[in-house]
């Protein structure tokens, strides 16, 4: 009897569980409810031969048949009461989902319970490895790409880290989702090509490893015993930390000299600031002697002089358009 013609007073249709699986997680890895399902299905099914689960599944004693029954059959299949696993695709199986939707939408036919089981979960950060994936495959194929060198690539770091601030300072939600996301192109990338180095070879995986240790290290009040509840008291917490792992002979070292000129002098009198010394502004003719004592006291006041300056050049260069809108 065709599930289109059958009853709809038949007694129990079964029921038919689409699984779901993340292939971000290793498979076999799989949830209590969906190991489950599995051991008490009548039948498991899957289109795809290849799927990575199914070795584990019948290793651990499960079934599987290699087939893509109509939405029909898999009905007929469920009446008696019968259950039905589907280990579904990277694809979805759309034209069984499909199937499935036209038939519970037609009235005429008596449907088992569908059940979505999702059997594996994506982790906070899983996207992550398919930027990774991505990025492996485009070192390997890209002609461009495949040339990069460090160095070359050194501009867009500095330009994308710029193009983060504007999205930022504008307030621009989806331009901000965007450009982190080019920042973190700049980081993958960098660490495939490191993975080729023939001398000193590290990955993404070495470089998230590093971080991950600083962080847990610099924050001893949150990973460790020591105790902190006000913003001050996490800053000295990290200073205190970072100069025992630098030991630094100075505090000018690690200011990087290549950025901006307002940054620099901001940070170097942050430095100075923060370590107590007595340390008097030079002085001497011309603009750069101004700008520089105009950054130090935006940094004593808690006030990014880049950010400041963006700031007033904004306004200069809406005013410009207006009068260019005017007619000069």
């Amino acid at each position: 009897m065709n599930a289109t013609t059958a009853d709809a007073t038949t007694a129990d249709p079964g029921r038919i569980v689409l699984l779901t699986t993340s292939h971000r997680v290793a498979p076999g890895l799989l949830s209590w409810p969906a190991w489950q399902a599995l051991r008490t299905a009548d039948r498991v099914l899957c289109a795809d031969g290849a799927h990575p689960q199914l070795p584990y599944l019948r290793e651990a004693g499960i079934r599987v048949d290699e087939a893509a029954p109509a939405a029909e059959e898999l009905v007929d299949a469920c009446a008696g009461g019968r259950t039905a696993v589907v280990v579904a695709t990277g694809e979805g199986d759309p034209a069984l989902t499909d199937g499935l939707a036209r038939l519970a939408g037609s009235g005429r036919v008596h449907m088992p319970d569908l059940e979505l089981l999702p059997a594996s979960y994506d982790l906070p950060g899983a996207r992550l490895l398919d930027l990774v994936q991505v990025m492996d495959r485009i070192r390997l194929e890209c002609p461009w790409s495949s040339q990069r060198t460090h160095k070359g690539l050194a501009k867009y770091a500095i330009e994308e880290a710029y193009e983060l601030v504007e999205a930022i300072e504008d307030g621009d939600r989806e331009e901000l989702r965007e450009e982190l996301g080019d920042v973190l192109l700049q980081v993958v990338f960098h660490a495939r090509i490191a993975e080729e180095d023939p001398d000193a070879p590290f990955s993404v995986d070495d470089v998230a490893g590093t971080i991950v240790a600083k962080l847990i290290h610099r924050h001893p009040h949150v990973f460790g015993d020591e105790t902190a509840s006000t913003p001050e008291e996490v800053r000295e917490h990290w200073l205190r930390t970072k100069a025992a792992e630098k030991q630094r002979t100075s505090v000018t070292e690690g200011v990087p000299l290549g950025q901006p000129g307002l940054a620099l002098a901001a940070k170097l009198a942050s430095r100075v600031r923060t370590a107590g010394l007595r340390v008097p502004l030079p002085t001497g003719e011309g603009v750069g002697y101004d700008l520089l004592a105009l950054a130090a006291r935006a940094e004593a006041e808690g006030t990014d002089p880049e950010a400041a300056l963006r700031a007033a050049a904004r306004t200069y260069r809406d005013a410009i358009r207006q009068v260019e809108a005017a007619g000069g």
